[in-house]
């Protein structure tokens, strides 16, 4: 039988007082889908071997995905490992898919995630740091699968790919038919990430095995609302602390034409992060093919100019 993905809910990125206070991201799945997966993690022998344990495949997965786009690996973190597990089985043991837990219910360890790190023991300073969140809830328990349909996932992607974090923590609990995964990202201290001017993409150059769509519909807010299944996203990324702008940014198959694409960015859509950019066919890319990316722009004002290839599936 086909695995089926949950619905995946994002909500807005938020960003308080110009990095005086923290930045909070969030991201969670939900509800449900008869739909295929967006992702999943296609053999590969040079992935982190499984487990068996979700919660650490999961987070394995990430740390490799951000290796290979040339991003910092994320130290995991047993204080953010506890408030994460912890969420994923207040979901588990209410049957719901969500950041808030609601006090006086079963399993409740705190309303926010900052509250639910701080009950952990993860210190927050008063300023200067970032944290954020990622939930799915899935039909199968393998936490490869669950990263790579976040990573599909453009909302989730922005925090997943998040250059400055330093650490994290991942927690997964299963009821029933259903399995949630809850990754918390933190940083404290905005002193890491890329070089001044700096961008990361992804799918990252030369990657290959790239799933050739996602469907649209599995995220809130839709970030492509007038149809379901559509191309697989590429984006490319600067610490949270810069502004990316976009002067161009297109897709072509190889040898074809560019392709019709929705562009993300802060002043198209306020659920994207002003230091990142995505652009999302219109259509789903075909198997086994090259795809040529062109992305010209700039981070704080420094010019940025990129081209680079991946081939699909």
């Amino acid at each position: 039988m086909r695995d089926s993905l949950k619905r995946l809910r994002s909500l807005p990125p938020a960003l308080w007082m110009a990095f005086s206070l923290p930045l909070a991201l969030t991201a969670c799945g939900g509800g449900g889908s008869d739909a295929p997966p967006a992702s999943v993690a296609a053999p590969d022998p040079n992935a982190p071997q499984a487990t068996g344990n979700t919660a650490t495949d999961g987070f394995n997965r990430f740390n490799y995905r951000r290796q290979q786009a040339g991003l910092s690996m994320l130290t995991r973190n047993a204080a953010i490992d506890t408030a994460a597990q912890g969420h994923s089985d207040y979901q588990r043991i209410n049957n719901v898919t969500t950041h808030v837990q609601e006090a006086g219910k079963a399993g409740f360890t705190g309303a926010q995630e900052q509250d639910r790190l701080r009950a952990a023991g993860y210190v927050l300073p008063s300023a200067g740091y970032a944290f954020g969140e990622v939930i799915s809830s899935r039909s199968n328990a393998l936490g490869a699968d669950a990263a790579e349909d976040l990573i599909g996932a453009i909302y989730h992607r922005f925090i997943v790919l998040e250059p400055m974090f330093k650490e994290a923590g991942a927690g997964a609990a299963t009821g029933g038919s259903t399995t949630w995964f809850t990754a918390d990202f933190a940083a404290i201290g905005l002193d890491a990430g890329l070089a001044r001017g700096g961008v990361a993409v992804y799918p990252f150059s030369g990657q290959t095995n790239v799933a050739t769509g996602v469907n649209s519909d599995e995220e809130e807010p839709d970030p492509v609302p007038n149809q379901n299944r559509v191309g697989y996203p590429v984006s490319v990324h600067a610490n949270l602390t810069s502004t990316l702008t976009v002067q161009s940014f297109t897709l072509k198959p190889r040898g074809g034409a560019d392709m019709a694409v929705r562009l993300l960015t802060r002043e198209r859509d306020p659920n994207a992060p002003a230091s990142a950019a995505a652009v999302i066919p219109l259509s789903a890319l075909a198997p086994a093919t090259t795809y040529d990316v062109q992305f010209s722009g700039a981070v704080d004002g420094i010019a940025v100019n990129r081209a680079w290839s991946f081939t699909t599936q």
